[in-house]
């Protein structure tokens, strides 16, 4: 029989299983103490390892961020745990100039075995501040990683391969998904870098949803397939590294792509898919492609204006339908009681 965690359990279970097996791993951040312990994903494991190895941090992330890094290259396995991801701008001297660039600088002589946990998306009116995935900055960067995963079978997985990786990773949560069950294997397993997975088959369009986007996507080919239309829809799981070669045998059968993101559009994750799709199909004949995420506007707090911003499962289903017909239908599903958003609980 199948066990089943929610998204909160499997990250916790992850760093338990890693802190029991290896004593360099440490857990640290603001709050990682806190009773109500970053919406659960650390909760009991004060208790169990000790003060020494898991603690709560000054409001500090630049400080704090050269203190990780520190103790990455003198041996130890921190994972540091930010709850929003917008504040990891205060540390990107940091996280840029030093953790991505110390292997290489130094000649393979030493490695920064660093996670950062962050949390990125909108929730309960967190607005401009607060609900910023910028995670498109990091992939630009060599020798960091970069993975968002979506179910708790890859939000385990991933972060315990994280956790054994020798070099930073940036590990991306969606508060939202912290609510998704999904079955997690109690064993420790690893969830590499560099590979996408198709999480639903089909024939006339494309669809990568990236991080609580998948969830999204996977919405929007509920309806598509109501009125017949098939979509594929891919996690690309890990972005950087970027497993472009799956998206793109997806694209050379479907011919249309729709990438769903949960930042702007500009030069972000969706972009950048695009751009490798199309580099590898040039010449192949037709391809229609298509860019979702942040409306070009600073994040909103109120939800009638948080309901136009932000993508959904009905706006990616009528923007995949025009792809399949070429031209803008007008479209738009009637929707769903069994297909309606998850609500968030609270604060952390």
């Amino acid at each position: 029989m199948e066990r089943t965690l929610s998204y909160t359990e499997a990250v916790c279970e992850a760093t338990d299983q890693e802190m029991g097996r290896d004593p360099s791993v440490i857990l640290f951040g603001l709050d990682v103490d806190d009773p109500k312990a970053i919406l659960g994903t650390t909760k009991g494991l004060v208790d169990k390892y000790g003060p020494e190895r898991v603690f709560g941090t000054p409001l500090s992330e630049d400080a704090m961020t050269g203190a990780a890094i520190g103790m990455a290259l003198a041996g130890v396995r921190p994972i540091h745990v930010h709850i929003r991801m917008d504040f990891l701008m205060l540390a990107m001297n940091q996280l840029v100039n030093i953790a991505a660039k110390s292997r290489y600088m130094y000649a393979d002589l030493v490695s920064v075995p660093l996670v950062v946990r962050s949390l990125i998306g909108k929730s309960w009116g967190q607005g401009a501040q607060h609900s910023q995935g910028l995670y498109s900055y990091f992939m630009h960067v060599p020798g960091l990683k970069v993975v968002a995963p979506t179910t708790p079978y890859d939000a385990k997985g991933c972060l315990i391969a994280a956790i054994r990786d020798d070099d930073p990773v940036m590990f991306v949560e969606h508060r939202i998904l912290h609510y998704q069950k999904g079955p997690v294997p109690e064993s420790a397993y690893t969830v590499e870098p560099g590979k996408a997975r198709i999480t639903a088959p089909g024939e006339d369009v494309t669809l990568v949803g990236i991080s609580y986007m998948q969830v999204e996507c996977l919405r929007a080919q509920r309806y598509l397939e109501d009125i017949g239309i098939q979509a594929e829809v891919i996690d690309p799981i890990w972005l950087s590294p970027l497993d472009i070669d799956t998206i793109v045998q997806s694209v050379r059968k479907t011919r249309r792509l729709c990438v769903v993101d949960n930042g702007w559009t500009s030069c972000g994750a969706s972009a950048e898919i695009i751009a490798q799709v199309t580099e590898r199909l040039q010449g192949e004949g037709d391809i229609r492609v298509k860019r979702m995420g942040f409306a070009p506007v600073t994040c909103p707090t109120t939800p009638n204006l948080e309901a136009e911003f932000y993508p959904n499962g009905r706006k990616i289903a009528a923007t995949a339908f025009d792809l399949v017909k070429g031209d803008a239908t007008g479209w738009f599903p009637e929707e769903r009681d069994d297909l309606k958003d998850i609500e968030f609980k609270g604060p952390f």
